[in-house]
């Protein structure tokens, strides 16, 4: 018989059907016992009342692997409005490991966070850590629709490069055949060359960051959600594109998980760097918004204009990768910004420098960047990107604390297992 998922129950009432999955939880009464299976889309409840199969029952630990064949009755009380009575049960496979280090069957994981990375394979079955994944698989879905719609071209660029010139000494160094070579911080130089080709390209992918932050919000290896794009007027071009691209990932979310999402405006308030520090309270001369400072700035947003998103554009150049275009009118300022989410930092973009000569005055090392130079020698449009950190939206999207509660294997730190 074919088995079928919890989901599909409701459709197939008085049949008999076969279900399978883990055993979520166990209730023995006296006069019936109640076995809840879970698969990957949800809960199952057996009633058992035949005394062989309660006797099965009893020898199962959570988690043993369950095949059931049952008559689809319904219940109202019941998950899905039915349940399967009448059941034969059959062990595919058990837990080895009795008591768990936790149980699956709590609303929420009581464990901290360090038991369910040191436990990870059964962690992320439960309920609330499986969704924030499906979650994120849901937004980098919308990701790629957003784009595609917009004729944008997916590229696969190496993580493993020549150079640390981009972003200075917090890169992993590795021995490549005998000579220094480096993980890749961000696909920027690859998507920049690869705007001579298809105009609009992204790139969903990993990167690695060696920073010694021991946060909340970091990760030495997280996802970027990657875009660029060629012939815009200037980095509100840049601006626009993202907007509706986390328009679109924030619908694919609610359509493919219902997961409640902020409404996005059709145009998110912007607001310069300069005023930006006087709304967050901060001295004019500083040179970058610190966390207290975003999350003023969200506040603000959502008390001012009702929006969950807020763009600060024009940081300054100091503060800014070299490729940064700056500002025409003062060039102390740059044609960037950052997109924050409920006062965290989501999203890094701007207007990049498109010209050969202009490469020339600002690159740090120009005979290590030749062949990312080759791209502007050659032609190159007016272009310029973003990246959304796919974990920090997530979890800002969820309402999880922590990111490491969004990621399924995190590495940070001190991590780097399972």
């Amino acid at each position: 018989m074919q088995r079928i998922l919890s989901t599909e129950l409701a459709a197939h009432e008085t049949q008999t059907v076969t279900i399978a999955g883990w055993v979520h939880r166990r209730r023995l009464l006296k006069s019936v016992a109640f076995l809840i299976v879970r698969d990957a889309a949800g809960l199952s409840q057996v009633v058992v009342t035949e005394p062989g199969v309660r006797a099965l029952l009893e020898e199962l630990p959570e988690e043993t692997v369950v095949e059931v064949t049952a008559t689809v009755t319904a219940n109202a009380a019941a998950p899905g409005g039915v349940e399967l009575t009448a059941p034969s049960v059959r062990r595919i496979s058990g837990a080895v490991a009795v008591p768990l280090p936790f149980e699956l069957h709590r609303p929420t994981l009581s464990a901290t966070m360090a038991t369910q990375l040191d436990h990870a394979a059964l962690a992320l079955r439960h309920p609330s850590r499986a969704t924030a994944l499906r979650v994120a698989a849901a937004a980098t879905a919308g990701f790629r629709e957003a784009l595609e719609r917009r004729r944008f071209v997916e590229i696969h660029t190496p993580k493993i490069v020549g150079t640390a010139t981009e972003s200075g000494a917090n890169v992993f160094e590795l021995d490549y055949f005998g000579r220094s070579a480096y993980l890749a911080q961000s696909p920027q130089f690859y998507k920049q060359l690869m705007v001579g080709v298809f105009e609009r390209v992204y790139e969903v992918g990993p990167v690695f960051r060696a920073e010694p932050h021991d946060t909340a919000r970091h990760l030495a290896q997280y996802t970027s959600l990657d875009a660029e794009l060629g012939f815009i007027g200037d980095h509100r071009d840049v601006m626009a594109v993202l907007t509706e691209v986390v328009a679109g990932m924030t619908a694919a979310v609610a359509e493919r998980t219902g997961v409640a999402v902020p409404a996005v405006p059709a145009e998110i308030p912007a607001v310069h760097f300069a005023e930006a520090l006087r709304i967050a309270g901060a001295p004019a001369d500083e040179p970058d918004l610190a966390p207290a400072h975003e999350r003023a700035l969200g506040e603000w947003a959502l008390r001012e204009h009702g929006s969950e998103f807020v763009f600060v554009t024009g940081y300054p150049m100091a503060k800014r990768p070299f490729y940064t275009h700056p500002q025409p009118s003062d060039p102390r300022w740059s044609n960037s910004f950052d997109l924050l989410f409920r006062g965290l930092e989501l999203v890094t973009g701007g207007q990049r420098l498109h010209r050969y000569e202009d490469y020339l005055v600002v690159v740090p090392e120009p005979g290590a960047l030749g062949g990312y130079l080759d791209g502007f020698r050659y032609g190159m449009p007016p272009h310029g990107g973003f990246a959304i950190g796919l974990e920090r939206f997530v979890a800002r999207l969820t309402g999880a604390g922590n990111v490491r509660e969004v990621t399924a294997f995190p590495r940070d730190l001190h991590r780097v297992t399972p």
